[in-house]
């Protein structure tokens, strides 16, 4: 861990701000626990764009149908790239916890506010010079130099996004820009290059996400089981990005079960299984 730090600068400022209890696991549409799962899970994990909703757009009536459905057999949980509240914002408050920025950050619904609890959250502090200087080379490398907003853009977690159209490009920008991925694709490996000590994803619909080792969708939810006392055949996951640089792809190559979701307004087809 050390030396992935040092190749990156990255240094960790705090990995938890705050120490809670957990509760025994319950379904966040029912208060009461669940005593009775319906066998082998006990516990469904969600990605989000792409998988519930269009890329940065609200959940619509549809899926969250489909997740109050499986609310009532089993507990839900958001895998998510972007920070806790911003997920839980485009999933209109749905009650539902909540892991962010890759594992970074930890939340807990709280049916007594409605919101959400922060009860672990990691920071640390990029090398700015470094990604400046690295993202500046590959935007003229691959013909990248116009662009609206900043160049790169630096999280409050220490994260960093590499967004190819700016941070400030239009939505319908964003999505027009490369749906197949294949823009990013041939200029993947260079960005990994770039980034030594860190794990390079193919973020979004135009951008690139660069997150501290060792955090991933895969190992949040490796460490959400240990501490909720489940194991790996106890858990589903359910994602439309596992192909290589996307950020489910790590899950999907594990030992843990993986629904693919190719197109989000399919998603009850595409979880029969589950609601039977």
């Amino acid at each position: 861990m050390k030396a992935a730090k040092e190749a990156f600068g990255f240094c960790i400022a705090a990995l938890q701000t705050t120490v809670v209890s957990l509760p025994p696991l319950a379904s966040p549409s029912h208060p009461e626990t669940i005593t009775e799962y319906t066998m082998p899970y006990k516990l469904i994990a969600f990605d989000l764009d792409g998988t519930l909703t269009q890329h940065r757009t609200p959940l619509e009536e549809k899926n969250r149908s489909v997740l109050e459905r499986l609310a009532k057999k089993y507990q839900l949980l958001m895998v998510g790239a972007g920070a806790c509240l911003r997920i839980f914002g485009q999933m209109a408050g749905f009650p539902i916890d909540v892991i962010g920025n890759y594992g970074m950050q930890v939340s807990r619904y709280n049916p007594e506010t409605k919101t959400l609890d922060i009860i672990e959250d990691a920071h640390c502090e990029p090398d700015r010079e470094h990604a400046l200087r690295e993202c500046d080379a590959l935007r003229k490398k691959y013909g990248y130099t116009d662009y609206a907003g900043e160049a790169v853009e630096f999280h409050a977690s220490g994260m960093i996004t590499f967004p190819l159209l700016g941070t400030k490009a239009k939505i319908e920008d964003k999505l027009a820009f490369d749906p197949d991925r294949r823009k990013r694709k041939v200029m993947y490996d260079d960005v990994v290059a770039a980034f030594p000590g860190c794990t390079v994803f193919i973020g979004g619909s135009s951008s690139f996400d660069i997150a501290p080792y060792p955090y991933n969708k895969y190992y949040a939810l490796d460490q959400y089981c240990k501490a909720h006392g489940l194991t790996h055949d106890e858990v589903a996951y359910v994602g439309d990005d596992y192909g290589i640089g996307g950020n489910d792809e790590q899950v999907y190559h594990s030992d843990i079960r993986f629904f693919t979701v190719n197109d989000y307004r399919k998603l009850e087809d595409a979880l029969a299984e589950l609601l039977d």
